[in-house]
């Protein structure tokens, strides 16, 4: 994996569904990036993770939805950590690993607001581009934002043009728990995987 442009989508994905896989493919298509890693957290900082649901689970069904696609990887990178997750160690350790890779950081206009928030942000945006996705083609602020972080740090972020899917984990676990229809939301292997396992209920 050396030499490579390499997309970097983490979450909780709890669970995973097709609007993180729409953001990752836009991204690599727009982009072109070699691979896009499906990375999910451990104990991300700034969430609890709800629903009770395994990590094992979690990890199933990311693998799932990566077998799908030839340049999706699934990564437990970030579940090998016992601590609390970090995007900025992820970001060193891969650095470290693999020093001659080009490594581009997906995320969406919320996250973008708040970046600066995050731990050792700065260096964040040195070790990585970061791909911004809008909800909304017509969003100038995402446009104002990413300009004022550019000039502020240096920093090389750019706005991902994707299709605008309103799709949350949370609106994804209440339907699964009240039995409402799902398909078309998520992978079908995923929802497969979630009915036999009868999760969410």
């Amino acid at each position: 994996m050396s030499g490579k442009k390499i997309g970097i989508m983490g979450g909780t994905f709890n669970p995973i569904h097709n609007g993180h896989l729409v953001l990752g493919e836009m991204a690599y298509e727009q982009f072109g990036l070699d691979t896009v890693l499906l990375m999910p957290n451990k104990k991300p900082y700034y969430k609890t993770i709800s629903g009770n649901v395994t990590e094992e689970d979690r990890i199933a069904m990311v693998k799932i939805a990566a077998a799908e696609n030839d340049h999706f990887q699934f990564s437990d990178m970030e579940l090998r950590r016992s601590e609390v997750t970090y995007t900025v160690d992820t970001l060193e350790e891969l650095t470290e690993r693999y020093p001659d890779n080009e490594y581009y950081f997906i995320l969406g206009k919320d996250s973008l607001d708040y970046l600066e928030e995050w731990k050792n942000s700065a260096r964040i945006m040195e070790l990585a581009n970061i791909i911004a996705a809008s909800r909304d083609d017509l969003d100038r602020k995402i446009d104002e934002k990413i300009q004022e972080l550019n000039q502020k740090y240096h920093a090389h972020i750019y706005r991902l043009n994707s299709p605008n899917l309103e799709i949350s984990s949370s609106f994804l676990r209440k339907s699964l728990k009240e039995g409402r229809s799902c398909k078309y939301l998520m992978p079908d292997s995923v929802l497969r995987y979630v009915k036999e396992k009868k999760l969410y209920e």
